[in-house]
């Protein structure tokens, strides 16, 4: 027996968003629930981008969390990045506030169930954004960044900073943060985290 699973138009699945418990994510017409973050996830979530407002505030800068929808007419998606940066005035999908469109720059905070979509398809998506600049993928099992930043010439360039003593340095806009600051809060012995540096 063949299940075929049920397509979506994006009227359909905005209309679901509306009056749904939880978030989900539209990809190009299948509708998939968004697993609930941990408390890691979140404290780290917050951490850059309370930083990120603090160090931008009063410049031409918007910075937002989860809860704001971003919309990428290439790939038919809609998602909830963990955190966007927009220069100057966001550009909206639609007649309301909900759905954006030109982050600058966006961070991702890594789980085990979602860590190979955000970096293999997800990127790809993202990719096709013509104002972003900056990808950032933040571990959250252990002091580990990956920054990935698009050079004049439109390649993308990938970097990564291991151990607390490092420091991420964002291309696209004047910032640096210590990476203590990035996971402060964070407990590593939260269970069904690992230290990979203990094991074996």
């Amino acid at each position: 027996m063949n299940l075929q699973t049920r397509r979506y138009t994006p009227e359909e699945y905005l209309e679901q968003e509306e009056t749904a418990d939880y978030k989900s994510e539209y990809r190009d017409g299948e509708i998939i629930p968004m697993t609930g973050g941990t408390t890691n996830h979140n404290e780290i979530a917050l951490n850059l981008a309370s930083y990120l407002k603090l160090h931008l505030r009063r410049q031409n800068y918007k910075v937002y969390i989860g809860d704001v929808r971003l919309w990428i007419p290439r790939y038919h998606l809609y998602t909830y990045p963990d955190v966007m940066l927009i220069q100057g005035r966001p550009m909206y999908m639609g007649a309301n506030t909900t759905t954006v469109t030109n982050p600058l720059l966006i961070a991702e905070v890594l789980s085990k169930s979602t860590q190979n979509y955000d970096q293999g398809d997800k990127f790809a998506a993202y990719r096709s954004i013509p104002e972003l600049q900056e990808y950032i993928l933040i571990d959250q099992a252990q002091f580990w960044v990956m920054q990935h930043t698009k050079t004049e010439e439109g390649n993308w360039l990938l970097s990564e900073c291991k151990g607390e003593q490092s420091r991420l340095r964002l291309s696209s806009v004047e910032f640096e943060i210590d990476f203590r600051d990035i996971y402060e809060g964070v407990d590593f012995e939260e269970p069904g985290h690992h230290d990979p540096d203990k094991e074996g």
